[in-house]
């Protein structure tokens, strides 16, 4: 609240003496204002909707039983970053040379982080999950099915058997940028199931061999 103070003390009181203007003393309560500001303050303070820290999901798997024991996944595209950008793939399990169950030894396939390259491929392999995808958000644009149910049948169609798995492998010269990338692209092309796993040495020996070449 504001108060105005008008003393008497203007002067005046003789008959030559000439009257003073009163001075005005004015002094402003503050204390509504700090109250309003406090209320204000508490107010944005729980209604405000904090940052929430953004993290990346990787899945880890879990340790084999055995050294010798091979990575067995159903529909599995093995990725191995290594030096100069480079990416070597596989698909399905990995047999090495002179392998016991006699297989034909695994060959790896370069790509890049073109449209053409990893993009193409990780379409390509994961098309029936994309395509399922698609059909529950266009169900979901015409109102046929509601957010929750489109977001549990999605997770549903990422995590399904029959999905591809993607593994992720890295040796000492990789770059950790591409790494970060190509989980990024697979968040891109609805693959639901990936992990970082270790390196096999016939895994390491076939991308040395190729990184010579």
């Amino acid at each position: 609240m504001a108060e105005v103070n008008t003393g008497d003390g203007g002067g005046g009181h003789g008959k030559h003496d000439k009257k003073r203007a009163k001075k005005l003393s004015t002094r402003i309560d503050m204390t509504p204002m700090v109250d309003l500001a406090f209320l204000l303050l508490t107010f944005f303070v729980m209604t405000s909707t904090f940052n929430k820290a953004k993290t990346m999901e990787i899945n880890f798997p879990a340790e084999p039983k055995a050294e010798d024991e091979r990575q067995k996944v159903n529909n599995a595209l093995t990725f191995i970053m290594s030096k100069d950008n480079s990416i070597y793939y596989y698909y399905g399990e990995f047999f090495p040379a002179a392998n016991k169950d006699g297989k034909p030894a695994t060959e790896l396939t370069k790509t890049d982080f073109s449209k053409d390259g990893l993009h193409k491929l990780l379409l390509d392999r994961n098309k029936p999950t994309i395509e399922e995808i698609n059909t529950l958000s266009e169900q979901l644009k015409k109102g046929e099915i509601a957010d929750t149910t489109y977001k549990r049948k999605a997770i549903y169609a990422k995590g399904n058997k029959a999905a591809l798995t993607v593994l992720i492998k890295a040796d000492d010269k990789a770059v950790y940028k591409n790494v970060i990338d190509l989980i990024d692209e697979l968040n891109v092309c609805q693959v639901g199931k990936y992990a970082v796993v270790d390196m096999m040495p016939a895994e390491f020996e076939l991308v040395t061999a190729a990184g010579a070449k």
